[in-house]
């Protein structure tokens, strides 16, 4: 799998490989030494696992991009990685187009995960006995939720300002306003506590 996908990424010109590593433990000690813009990572790997190497790569290196691909779609192993840090989530018998596309697309700042994935995603984590949207409309200002909004939708910064007519650092301040106070590390983990608690990306009626 490791051979196919160098041969596959190495005819992209706009991508280059700067090392390989056949397990969680290296993964890491890769990631330190060669501070890459983006990791692939498995899940089910020896010495230590995926989800304890993202969590290790975005605890020491947090500008690093994680995009899971594996062939795990199971509600645990989902939620493990995307709280552990990954921006995206693919299976491994995603298309070269959809490969390619998640990877660039996660490198842009969107989040990327597989349909299956997302399914049940969202049957795990929308709880229709919680009240909802009441936490996140007490911790955040309507405008800062219409952010969220497009940012469950999987809206980079330069598109959520086009839709809202605002600067992209007008966006990226009602971001990073919305992380600290939903207390999470990323526009992906607030945009899962979102969901948990019921806001969806429909706009308000």
């Amino acid at each position: 799998m490791r051979d196919g996908l160098r041969l596959l990424l190495k005819l992209e010109r706009d991508i280059e490989i700067l090392g390989v590593a056949r397990d969680g433990a290296e993964a890491v000690e890769l990631a330190l030494k060669l501070h890459p813009d983006l990791v692939l990572m498995d899940l089910k790997m020896p010495i230590v696992n995926g989800v304890e190497a993202t969590r290790e790569i975005k605890n020491r290196l947090p500008e690093v991009k994680i995009l899971v691909l594996t062939t795990y779609a199971t509600d645990e192993w989902v939620l493990d990685a995307i709280r552990a840090g990954a921006s995206s989530y693919l299976l491994k018998d995603a298309s070269r187009e959809d490969l390619l596309k998640a990877i660039r697309g996660t490198l842009a700042g969107k989040t990327f995960l597989d349909p299956s994935v997302a399914g049940k995603l969202t049957g795990e984590v929308c709880n229709p006995n919680s009240r909802i949207s009441d936490y996140v409309q007490s911790k955040l200002t309507n405008r800062e939720i219409e952010v969220l909004r497009l940012v469950i939708r999987g809206m980079t910064n330069e598109e959520i300002a086009a839709e809202m007519f605002l600067s992209e650092g007008t966006v990226r301040n009602y971001i990073s306003s919305l992380i600290n106070k939903l207390d999470v590390t990323d526009k992906t983990q607030a945009a899962l506590l979102a969901i948990q608690y019921g806001l969806t990306n429909d706009k308000p009626r």
